[in-house]
């Protein structure tokens, strides 16, 4: 081998290794490194989820029915004939009570210019006044003791306390206010024609007093609880 093919195999021998030194380097730096990753951005949309919560059913619950608590149905159905017949008592019992302390007003005054009418130096104006208020008073009272009387009956009701004697006391005012106006009209006639009150028309004065005052207490007991 002459010094010429030696020269160029040295140079082909140094290319070859420069080579093989070069590739080891190149794979290392073509590779990313981890810490060089671009992060993910916030732009990009997740991939919906197959196990989402089970969205609220729309369906309620049901409440029991009167059926369902042990109530016949015949029970829980409502009677239109019975409560209109309730109403109409509560009606005309109300209006009882309203006419029944109407009634108080002309029973007062009656009871107050008696004071004039029964003495011996009455005038006949004082027993006309009397009359006049007595009448009236008279009036109210059986129109109060209508709507009382001719209210509907609830079937099965119990009368109880301050109603029981309320009603025991209609037994005594009732009968009062129908003497009460015959006895003044016969005291009457015999003041006019200048005699002395006698016989049954001097209990007109007692009669009065005890109609009164059993009608007092009937509004009282209805008035007061106990």
């Amino acid at each position: 081998m002459n010094v010429k093919e030696a020269r160029v195999l040295n140079g082909l021998g140094i290319l070859m290794l420069s080579i093989a030194i070069s590739q080891p380097l190149q794979a290392q730096t073509s590779q990313p490194s981890p810490n060089n990753q671009p992060a993910s951005t916030s732009h990009e949309k997740t991939p919906p989820s197959d196990n989402l919560p089970d969205a609220p059913s729309g369906s309620k619950t049901t409440e029991p029915s009167l059926g369902d608590l042990g109530f016949p149905s015949a029970q829980t159905q409502s009677n239109p004939e019975e409560q209109a017949r309730l109403d109409k008592r509560t009606h005309m019992l109300k209006i009882h009570q309203r006419m029944g302390l109407i009634t108080t007003v002309p029973l007062l005054a009656t009871l107050l210019t008696s004071l004039n009418a029964g003495g011996k130096n009455t005038s006949t104006t004082s027993r006309n006044v009397h009359n006049a208020l007595g009448a009236v008073t008279a009036d109210l009272y059986f129109t109060t003791a209508y709507f009382a009387i001719r209210a509907p009956r609830i079937p099965g009701t119990q009368t109880k306390g301050p109603i029981r004697l309320h009603k025991a006391l209609a037994w005594i005012h009732g009968p009062g206010m129908i003497l009460t106006p015959i006895l003044g009209i016969m005291a009457y006639d015999q003041r006019n024609r200048g005699e002395k009150v006698h016989g049954l028309a001097a209990a007109h004065a007692p009669v009065a007093i005890i109609t009164a005052g059993a009608f007092g207490a009937a509004l009282l007991s209805v008035s007061l609880k106990f």
